[in-house]
């Protein structure tokens, strides 16, 4: 699966992963989404499940500061929007936040979801917080990976104690 990041430079590039991903050719640098690319969107209204595999042919993930993603996710990205459903933060800023992740946990937890652990293991041992986040999550990517529709989502989150 090809991986790509748009950023935005938004926040202190030391602490960027979209950066760190393209320095360790994990990822590619774009400048606009297609729409044969899943765009990882927090706002999308469809929740990405396993079977969406079979519609892109990559992943993007939106670089951005969480104080700007109204006005970022405002703008028109061209492709398949779907949201992750909820994960949480393994990163020191926003460590066990619920859907506060970066763009590394991002693309990572949609790889879990479409099937390729292998490829988001390898991902997250680029962060020394990459463990934490699988710790966090991994019974529930292990369930998201099942998922035959989006509406099993809310029973998950409840079995675990994150529903409303």
């Amino acid at each position: 699966m090809k991986l790509y990041v748009l950023r935005f430079n938004q926040d202190d590039p030391k602490k960027c992963t979209a950066a760190k991903l393209v320095k360790f050719n994990i990822a590619r640098d774009i400048r606009n989404t297609n729409k044969k690319n899943l765009v990882l969107d927090p706002f999308a209204d469809k929740i990405l499940i396993p079977k969406d595999k079979f519609l892109f042919n990559s992943i993007v993930g939106i670089d951005c500061s969480w104080n700007l993603t109204d006005q970022t996710f405002a703008k028109k990205f061209i492709g398949i929007k779907r949201k992750l459903p909820p994960l949480l933060a393994g990163n020191s800023v926003n460590y066990s936040k619920l859907n506060k992740l970066t763009t590394a946990e991002a693309i990572a937890g949609s790889l879990f979801i479409l099937g390729l652990k292998q490829d988001a293991l390898e991902l997250l041992d680029k962060f020394k917080w990459g463990h934490t986040f699988y710790e966090l999550n991994q019974n529930l990517l292990d369930e998201y990976s099942k998922l035959d529709s989006e509406d099993e989502v809310e029973d998950i989150l409840r079995e675990y104690g994150l529903s409303k």
